[in-house]
């Protein structure tokens, strides 16, 4: 395919619905051939997750009530960026903190993702945290709503991502997480970015 590539303005833009957390977005979008079409958007303050991997390498997951898929999922400790202007690293640890009562001594960039490109602009990083420290039990976070019935485990990393492919690990952050660490460790975690790398892709939310 050759010539100029099409600029994808956009001719207007409202908000559709606001709620809690995300919201949605209407824009009429230029195409190619000359028309307006319109696209929905979901607007959403981003995320971050956390594969949390012990000295025996044993991944610690949690088990948490998703409402919009009807269930429970085994999932990473994971949270939204709610905190503005907060770095994506210590929105990280402090889930890790919150969700499954650990410190991280080593915190490495893991990899960066768009949750579903077709519809949302939503995206994640993910971190590995290493050298696990356990908080005393008078100072963990105690969660509410989901949270207060989470259940904690740890999984050895392999048995982990076989669980994955057996099609009982179907969080998306979790399988790529969980593939992403699985595939770091051939290289002894060598090629891993720094943990301030830049994301341009981390949202904005301002819908």
């Amino acid at each position: 395919m050759s010539g100029a590539v099409h600029t994808y303005e956009v001719a207007d833009s409202s908000v559709a619905y606001r709620g809690r957390v995300i919201a949605v977005r209407r824009d009429m979008v230029r195409m190619p051939d000359g028309d307006t079409s319109q696209r929905d958007v979901v607007v959403h303050p981003g995320a971050v997750g956390v594969v949390a991997l012990d000295d025996q390498e044993r991944v610690v997951m949690v088990r948490q009530y998703r409402h919009p898929v009807g269930g429970q999922l085994w999932e990473l400790p994971a949270g939204i960026l709610d905190v503005p202007g907060e770095p994506a690293s210590v929105a990280a640890a402090r889930e890790l903190a919150e969700e499954a009562g650990l410190r991280p001594g080593r915190l490495d960039l893991l990899v960066d993702v768009y949750a579903s490109p077709g519809m949302t602009d939503e995206a994640f990083r993910l971190f590995l945290a290493r050298d696990l420290v356990e908080i005393p039990a008078a100072e963990r976070h105690v969660g509410v709503h989901e949270e207060a019935e989470m259940d904690i485990t740890r999984v050895d990393l392999s048995e982990a991502v076989d669980r994955v492919m057996r099609g009982e690990i179907t969080n998306g952050m979790a399988v790529i997480g969980l593939l992403a660490t699985y595939r770091a460790r051939v290289d002894g975690y060598e090629r891993l970015r720094p943990l301030g790398s830049e994301w341009s892709a981390r949202p904005a939310a301002s819908g």
